[in-house]
């Protein structure tokens, strides 16, 4: 996957203070969290050793989603919005991959290109408040 469809901002917070930020701006932002994965954990828990904190929040508008599933059903596969908090060497990262170029490389619908563009415009937001 091309770099550019990263979007990570480093964060000055401890991983478990990000973590909450992120959640609390999501909701400021009129999203819900549908689901936290905690993956360190999971990892640890099945005898892995795995020294890094990650965290993948499952995010969601409504609104937005159902834009999309009318779309093109299929694009279910796409949601719900990833946003992962997680440490790498020391330090505290929020990062996605990118809504616009994901949606683009599934559809070519316009009004698609809409929803992402807001989505992402959303998103990066989130990230910005939480780190």
């Amino acid at each position: 996957m091309p770099k550019n469809m990263y979007y990570v901002a480093d964060s000055t917070k401890s991983f478990q203070d990000a973590s909450a930020a992120l959640e609390s701006s999501v909701t400021e932002n009129g999203f819900g969290v549908l689901h936290v994965h905690d993956l360190g954990e999971t990892l640890r828990s099945k005898g892995v050793t795995f020294p890094e904190e990650c965290r993948v929040f499952e995010v969601c508008n409504p609104h937005q989603a159902s834009k999309v599933l009318e779309s093109d059903m299929r694009l279910n596969m796409a949601l719900p919005c990833r946003i992962s908090v997680y440490t790498e060497k020391g330090q505290t990262r929020i990062g996605m991959i990118k809504p616009q170029p994901m949606l683009a490389a599934l559809s070519n619908d316009p009004a698609l290109a809409e929803v992402a563009a807001e989505v992402e415009a959303a998103t990066v937001k989130m990230i910005q408040e939480a780190r």
